[in-house]
């Protein structure tokens, strides 16, 4: 069989895979978080059908012929570019703006982390995301303030974040009125009878390689063998400032994506083409012997 019809269905699979990632992007246009993924090729093994040869003293030297057998995926990268970030007015959504840092969720013994920080407030006061994952806070947060640049933030430890609704002062009970977070994910609770309560600096996390974290769906990244260990800081610096009352869109560009799309409906216009051409020329080798 010809060595092009082969090289026609790898680059038709590959454009099927390219559209997979894009449709992927278009339909997460609208999710908070949410990071686009990109795809990129390279093409594959060759086959040699004639090697290369050194000069001598009367010829000079002779290139391999070399023929391609089609391409394969290179890569599928998650692009954890900032984007933009829309005003909600309410004091539990977070965004993390000029930084590359994420927030801890907790599920059981799980950790993930996450750019979508639509939290909210439990029936026993604890700050969850919208699966019930529990948002994580800096452990002894008294000392987090003092504490930008520790020597291994790596072992920096993580609790869960409870901030109770109602309270008792001198045996009356006080419900919450409202809840401030500061740039660095300070919380403030304060309470009906004007008490104020530091609850705890919200946890984020860094990685030396934020490309290699998995996707674990529902806005969530898990750390993988490739991304490194997660280093625990609060807000600021490298990390990023908290900012209340906003949370941050999809980095997809649709316009950006409808190209892609052209270029990959092309792309496998052209590779099915090559395998119809191809499946002409073999008939015309079968009709030979009629």
């Amino acid at each position: 069989m010809l060595r092009s019809m082969y090289s026609g269905i790898s680059g038709m699979k590959n454009m099927q895979i390219k559209l997979d990632v894009i449709g992927n992007n278009i339909a997460n246009v609208n999710t908070f978080g949410f990071k686009k993924g990109r795809i990129t090729f390279k093409d594959a093994m060759y086959q040699t059908i004639g090697s290369a040869s050194g000069g001598t003293a009367t010829r000079g030297g002779i290139n391999a012929k070399q023929v391609g057998l089609g391409s394969e995926i290179a890569s599928i990268d998650t692009i954890h570019t900032e984007s933009s970030l829309q005003n909600t007015s309410r004091p539990l959504d977070l965004a993390i703006t000029n930084g590359d840092g994420y927030f801890v969720v907790k599920d059981g013994g799980q950790y993930y982390f996450t750019r979508a920080g639509n939290f909210y407030i439990d029936e026993e006061g604890l700050l969850v995301n919208s699966d019930g994952y529990r948002v994580q806070k800096i452990k002894n947060p008294e000392n987090a303030e003092n504490a930008v640049n520790p020597k291994n933030p790596e072992n920096r430890e993580t609790e869960d974040i409870k901030i109770p609704k109602q309270k008792k002062v001198e045996g009356k009970s006080v419900g919450l009125q409202s809840i401030s977070i500061s740039q660095t994910g300070k919380i403030i609770a304060q309470y009906e009878n004007g008490t104020v309560d530091t609850i705890g600096n919200i946890a984020l996390a860094r990685f030396s390689n934020a490309e290699g974290l998995n996707k674990a769906g529902g806005n969530l990244f898990q750390s993988s063998a490739n991304s490194g260990k997660p280093q625990i800081e609060i807000g600021g610096g490298a990390y990023g400032t908290v900012v209340s009352g906003k949370l941050e869109m999809s980095n997809v560009d649709l316009s950006e994506e409808f190209t892609e799309m052209i270029v990959a409906q092309r792309g496998f216009q052209a590779n099915s083409r090559i395998i119809t051409t191809s499946d002409e020329i073999l008939q015309e080798l079968v009709n030979l012997k009629r």
